[in-house]
């Protein structure tokens, strides 16, 4: 049988993402359906056909691609159950309400609106790395399954509210919800309906183009509408939300970003205080302060990998409560399922702050005054980036610099640390600096702009 190629770049560490029309096609699309639909098949399970559910976020793009990759599991002999559009999250949460065999997300995420791929899920656990690798092979051997599966749809998004509100703990607030016109909009427009307070929704009509601001609550310029909502509205907090939902961004009373792992630190306490000497997860991007906080608070912190799909992985492998990303990834196996969802870490972030004082803002002033930059991301092309992270690597160890290597380089000195890593959603590299004072923050953050240069790549911006 004929098999079928992906462009090179579409086979990323954690899912599948590419152009449309260029590097992602519906023919890709129904070959990663096919190809996914027999390597399910091939794994065995329960007698019949393996059930699968399917969502799809808001692009342009998203209907026909998920069309396609339906066409490729029907084809394999899977059943297909459609959930149609919402987060990410949903669709996870799909895949335990429905106990399907897997599931898969057809999802641009934080990407331009040109761009958009496709997230799995096999059985309660992640499909990366190797896996999609193995996906690839299989699609170029055209070694697939034959079959006919069934298809059906499935509304499951009150289910999903439902659950993100049993067991609720939190007070009243007033709230502003930034849905960037992503996926998240419908659910949070179902959700501030029966949650206690006052809620101001902003962008919460789905529309792919995105034409308020780009879907990325980590670049604190597309966090400008929430913060004038919050100050006009005197609401408590702000929360917004990616293009998929997966990623939280929060601002407090005063508009100030609380940045993911400053949610992780807030978010850690009452789980902490629930289930006591619990493994936390951070991030490499993270503070060293969140680490310190999760030991003070009588956790036991671990640093790990950026990326969903490796932190996910992680969760499940430490047996941990919880876990968190810089990016607002927020992993709850806590009262969930063992996922990142953005719009369950906004339920969350309202029991926390109910449960520690009732806002956001004193939780804000009392963190520790670590002086660090944002998440510096600049662009270095796909097959150059990893390179530039391994050249740094080699000349740290020359040196015999004191570096932690899970990803990227996170290089320790005395009074602080920088970190690079190469991106595996985009073709960029991402870098980060804390210092204990900010001559020391100049200092590192010369070194690490030192060995870019050193690897022909531009400096990162010397200030915020």
């Amino acid at each position: 049988m004929a098999g079928h190629n992906f462009h090179p770049s579409l086979l990323r560490a954690y899912d599948i993402r590419g152009i449309v029309g260029d590097t992602l096609t519906e023919a890709d699309a129904t070959a990663v359906g096919r190809s996914f639909g027999t390597m399910l098949r091939r794994a065995g399970g329960r007698p019949g056909n393996p059930r699968v559910c399917l969502g799809r976020d808001g692009r342009v793009s998203s209907r026909g691609l998920a069309n396609a990759v339906a066409g490729g599991l029907l084809a394999a002999g899977c059943d297909v159950i459609d959930i149609g559009l919402g987060p990410s999250p949903m669709l996870y949460f799909s895949v335990f309400e429905l106990r399907a065999d897997a599931g898969l997300m057809v999802t641009g995420s934080h990407n331009p609106p040109d761009w958009n791929g496709i997230k799995m899920m096999l059985n309660s656990g992640p499909f990366h790395g190797a896996d999609i690798q193995a996906l690839g092979t299989v699609a170029a051997a055209g070694d697939w399954e034959t079959g006919s599966g069934s298809a059906g749809t499935v509304d499951v998004m009150d289910r999903y509210v439902d659950a993100m509100l049993a067991d609720f703990r939190g007070s009243a607030f007033t709230i502003a919800w930034d849905c960037g016109n992503g996926a998240a909009g419908p659910v949070v427009e179902r959700l501030t309906r029966l949650l206690p307070g006052t809620h101001h929704l902003l962008f919460s009509d789905v529309d792919g183009r995105f034409p308020n601001h780009h879907p990325d609550p980590t670049v604190e310029a597309n966090l400008a509408d929430l913060k004038r909502v919050v100050r006009e509205q005197g609401c408590d907090f702000g929360v917004a939300f990616d293009g998929d939902a997966d990623r939280i961004g929060a601002v407090d009373g005063q508009g100030r970003v609380v940045w993911g792992d400053e949610l992780l630190g807030i978010l850690a306490e009452p789980v902490l205080q629930e289930l006591p000497g619990s493994t936390i997860i951070g991030d490499i991007k993270a503070s060293q302060a969140l680490f310190d906080r999760i030991a003070a608070l009588g956790g036991v912190p671990d640093m790990w990998k950026s990326g969903h799909s490796l932190m996910k992985a992680r969760l499940l492998e430490r047996g941990a409560p919880l876990a968190g990303e810089m990016s607002g990834h927020i992993f709850f196996a806590h009262r969930w399922h063992g996922v990142d969802d953005g719009i369950l870490a906004a339920v969350r972030l309202i029991e926390a702050v109910t449960a520690l004082g009732g806002s956001l803002t004193a939780l804000k002033d009392a963190m520790p005054a670590m002086i660090n930059t944002p998440e510096y991301r600049f662009p270095c092309p796909e097959t150059r980036k990893f390179a530039v992270v391994a050249e740094v690597l080699a000349r740290l160890k020359d040196e015999g610099a004191r570096v932690n290597e899970i990803d990227g380089a996170r290089v320790m000195r005395a009074d602080g640390w920088w970190l690079l890593r190469a991106s595996n959603t985009q073709d960029v590299l991402t870098a980060r600096v804390e210092a204990k004072d900010a001559i020391a923050l100049a200092r590192l953050l010369a070194e690490l702009n030192d060995q870019l240069a050193l690897s022909g790549v531009e400096p990162v911006a010397n200030s915020h």
